[in-house]
């Protein structure tokens, strides 16, 4: 007879303590607010070089690189005669990067430029015409 009392009291402790856990939980998804990013306008870019680029070629443009205004250190990828660097749109733009990089050094290298047949396309990966999208679409509005 005690041990039922012991029993009953520790399941309505238990479920009082999930019932204020998920309470709290519930509290914290609603009054969420979606973070607010100081970096939305990051952009990707590339320069083609014609020529191969050793190591320590490859420290010099990365070193030219940083050194103009708008792009990031940690934002250049120097790989397979490629150069791919990120830049932020409301500052500059890829065109005046690769004018500043050919200015600070002779480089053979030319911008490459999107072809205009996927300048155009979408590059959300996920039909959005699809059930799934609509639903994530749906749930996300209401969160936000």
């Amino acid at each position: 007879m005690k041990t039922n009392k012991i029993i009953k009291k520790g399941l309505l402790i238990l479920s009082g303590i999930f019932v204020l856990f998920a309470a709290i939980l519930l509290f914290h998804i609603i009054t969420a607010k979606p973070p607010v990013y100081d970096t939305p306008n990051l952009q990707v870019s590339r320069i083609d070089f014609k020529s191969d680029i050793d190591s320590l070629q490859a420290k010099k443009i990365c070193a030219d690189l940083r050194s103009i205004k708008g792009l990031t250190s940690d934002s250049i990828i120097v790989k397979r005669n490629v150069v791919v660097y990120f830049h932020n749109n409301k500052i500059t733009n890829s065109e005046k990067v690769f004018n500043e990089l050919m200015a600070k050094g002779r480089y053979d290298a030319q911008r490459y430029i999107l072809p205009a047949n996927l300048a155009d396309k979408e590059v959300c990966p996920m039909n959005q015409n699809s059930l799934s999208y609509r639903l994530s679409q749906k749930i996300n509005r209401f969160f936000n």
